[in-house]
């Protein structure tokens, strides 16, 4: 119905006239509803262009005298969307925060780009759960029909609108690259999910032009840099040709103990052979280093190896303290180690560190954030099923990035035990340092020394 709701509203402002583009000062203004942040904070990529206050009506508006035509995104901590920005526009943008995405809705000049920019965001996070819970299991040549009939329906549609609009050069662009990119992303994943939802025993010979997009492959659009649909084909483009390249050409090093660590060494190198854009290229060598450093659980000693090579294939990362970082931190996480003496506040306001907390006694550290309410409802209905499985820890709650009242207000109203209760004063330390991807790590100690760093509350 909310979807539904959207398309009425996006066809009947369509029909309403949009402002010229006469001048080069932008116009970007909106409405809030219920509101999760005081401000609004206009980004393009990692550069920060402006922010305004909200007003008394919730209300925000950005002039803008001198800005490129682009892709920019703006934030309403936690959460952020794209918008599409040229010399001359002026847009309005409308959202309830309850409902970030299903409820914007964008009017003004550039509104049908933006809005169409918009629903094609909507529609991949609907096919993203068709493709893993179906379309993986076609075979080959069956699933490229289905690719092809669902990217063709889009691109038919951005062909339509760019007929009826005034629509640039630059912004038909950027929505075919993100169609394009989208579909080709499912083709690169496709191998290995075939093989998984199926329980083939090897990867399933594929049809020889099933790759043939990746000739006209662009490594180095700047203008895509920071679009989700590129970055995320991208990420699996390369793990896609690491695999491949590893199986077909490493077969002594891509086995054993030490086949993490070889994979993502390789995987550095190819995208230092491939991709030119330096922005491009720093994101994806983060991505391999978060990957692995976090998800493999690879020997100490092996990730010493990766984090070198790191550094020697990624000269000057703009996230290399950031890897640096996370690379001690779980050096510092490792089991025998005694949890990092890190200070935190009691519901009464009484400042404690985590060492002190769990001294003597078995603990079960999980953390939580007041700015995602299903997020702390599902942590504590978990929390609530350890108690009869853990009877022997005690299980203690870290709230980050909350207000100290708002927390206070929560853990009332949950009727949660506010003795077994913290709130961090320092979120970005605590994360720093206790390695907090994701949210629904645990950390097991017994005395205060660490017998599991990396726990997950929902396999405890």
């Amino acid at each position: 119905m909310t979807r539904i709701l959207l398309s009425t509203i996006i066809v009947f402002l369509a029909g309403c006239s949009t402002a010229k583009k006469d001048s080069d000062t932008v116009l970007f203004a909106g409405e809030i509803v219920n509101p999760t942040s005081t401000q609004v904070i206009l980004m393009k990529g990692r550069q920060k262009i402006d922010s305004v206050l909200l007003d008394e009506k919730n209300r925000f508006k950005f002039n803008l005298s001198s800005i490129e035509n682009g892709l920019y995104h703006f934030n309403l901590s936690p959460e952020y969307q794209y918008v599409y920005l040229e010399k001359g526009d002026s847009l309005m943008v409308r959202l309830n925060t309850s409902y970030f995405d299903e409820s914007l809705v964008f009017s003004g000049s550039s509104e049908e780009l933006n809005n169409f920019l918009l629903e094609l965001f909507l529609a991949a996070e609907e096919e993203d759960s068709a493709m893993y819970s179906e379309y993986y299991e076609f075979e080959p040549n069956d699933f490229l029909e289905k690719i092809k009939s669902l990217r063709n329906d889009k691109i038919n549609r951005l062909n339509e609108l760019k007929l009826e609009t005034t629509m640039s050069e630059g912004g038909y662009e950027l929505l075919k690259g993100s169609i394009d990119y989208t579909y080709n992303r499912y083709k690169e994943i496709y191998p290995f999910q075939h093989k998984r939802k199926t329980t083939e025993e090897n990867l399933h010979d594929l049809p020889e032009s099933f790759y043939s997009y990746r000739n006209e492959l662009d490594y180095d659009n700047q203008n895509f840099t920071y679009l989700r649909p590129y970055y995320d084909f991208m990420k699996a483009h390369f793990g896609n040709l690491s695999y491949m390249s590893c199986v077909n050409d490493c077969k002594d090093g891509y086995s054993g103990a030490g086949k993490q660590l070889h994979f993502n060494k390789h995987k550095l190198h190819l995208i230092d052979s491939l991709v030119v854009d330096k922005e491009l290229r720093d994101n994806l060598f983060r991505n391999v280093a978060f990957d692995y450093l976090l998800k493999r659980k690879d020997a100490p000693e092996n990730a010493a190896v990766f984090l070198k090579e790191f550094k020697n294939v990624s000269k000057n990362n703009m996230h290399i303290e950031e890897i640096e970082n996370l690379y001690q931190g779980i050096v510092n996480l490792q089991a025998s180690k005694v949890i990092p003496n890190l200070n935190v506040v009691s519901f009464n306001n009484e400042n404690k560190t985590l060492t002190e907390i769990a001294k003597d006694k078995k603990v079960l550290f999980y953390f939580w954030s007041g700015s995602n309410k299903k997020q702390y409802q599902e942590i504590f209905k978990r929390v609530a099923e350890l108690k009869e499985k853990r009877p022997d820890h005690e299980l203690i709650g870290i709230n980050i990035k909350t207000d100290f009242n708002d927390w206070r207000v929560i853990i009332k109203t949950l009727q949660v035990d506010s003795s077994l209760q913290y709130q961090s004063n320092n979120y970005k330390e605590l994360t720093k340092k206790l390695v907090l991807y994701p949210m629904n790590k645990a950390i097991i100690t017994d005395n205060a020394v660490i017998v599991d760093g990396f726990s997950n509350i929902y396999y405890n």
